[in-house]
């Protein structure tokens, strides 16, 4: 058998879906002739019969709604494959809708919107910061930015990067401490980020096999980082506090390291996005920039 042509199988699928010769050729914008001429081709390669025909419709035989089932999934796949190359071939244009966390878009996401609208002048960023997640639907966001661990599967997302933290304290405040271990915090004042699940409790390991969890003692609880970070600052207590927040101030010595030699779990860092079979320019573009920013870490790692 030789091989088959795209094009009749769309006369063909066109030609069942309307239930007509007369009425697929006015939806294909080609004559009535042509449509009969290919399906029968179709059927001739076949070597079967795929279409009932009669004085006032077309119905198909068994063969027929076995193709014409299948052909409907090759018709797409064929159009979404067009779809894509258009895409990646597409210049971003139009709004962009960004839902990020309060510390992560203010601090990261909102000086790249800056530089993404100046390298995408056709494209305007609507960006919705807030600690509590933002539906994507009803908010109409095109992609969420989430830092820390995802606890939907159902959504569609895709890890960019991660981020560390690290247990911090106001140089003042630091010299007041006398702390070996993480066994000797749990008497030190904490502040804790109320928008944690579990403020309170930190996991430290130095080795695979050296490993404490400490449960801290709040001298004061702040419902978001940039707050908490400002507490810290200020001499409030110590804190844990991610890397992309904190870099600056430890840069500048305005922060230092409390138990450099232990470690705090590391946090991801997410693009969720609606469900869509596809993504446009705008998105991919943005979320691209967003992925090479958060692959330079903020805090190069102690030797």
């Amino acid at each position: 058998m030789e091989a088959i042509n795209l094009n009749r199988l769309a006369y063909f699928v066109a030609v069942v879906d309307a239930g007509s010769f007369t009425r697929a050729a006015e939806r294909l914008g080609i004559t009535k002739t042509v449509v009969s001429q290919q399906v029968a081709r179709l059927e001739a390669d076949l070597r079967t019969s795929l279409l009932l025909r009669t004085t006032r419709r077309v119905e198909p035989t068994e063969a027929g709604r076995l193709l014409h089932a299948r052909s409907v999934i090759i018709l797409r796949e064929a159009e979404d494959a067009f779809g894509e190359v258009a895409e990646v071939t597409a210049s971003p244009m139009g709004t962009l809708r960004i839902a990020a966390p309060n510390d992560f878009g203010t601090s990261t996401v909102a000086p790249l919107v800056a530089e993404f609208c100046r390298t995408y002048p056709a494209c305007t960023v609507d960006l919705v910061l807030s600690d509590a997640k933002v539906d994507l639907i009803t908010h109409h966001i095109d992609v969420s930015i989430r830092v820390g661990w995802l606890d939907d599967s159902s959504q569609q997302a895709r890890r960019i990067g991660a981020f560390r933290q690290f247990l911090v304290a106001a140089p003042d405040f630091a010299r007041t401490l006398s702390v070996d271990g993480p066994e000797d915090l749990d008497q030190q004042p904490f502040i804790a980020n109320g928008a944690l699940r579990e403020p309170l409790v930190w996991h430290f390991s130095r080795t695979d096999f050296d490993r404490r969890t400490v449960r801290m003692r709040s001298a004061m609880t702040i419902n978001t980082t940039p707050a908490v970070l400002a507490a810290t600052l200020a001499g409030g207590g110590l804190s844990v506090l991610p890397d992309y927040l904190i870099a600056e101030p430890l840069q500048r010595g305005t922060l230092v390291r409390v138990l450099p030699d232990w470690s705090l779990p590391s946090g991801g860092i997410h693009a969720v996005y609606p469900a869509a079979r596809f993504r446009p320019p705008k998105v991919t573009a943005f979320v691209a920039m967003l992925e090479a920013k958060v692959k330079r870490p903020p805090i190069k790692r102690e030797a």
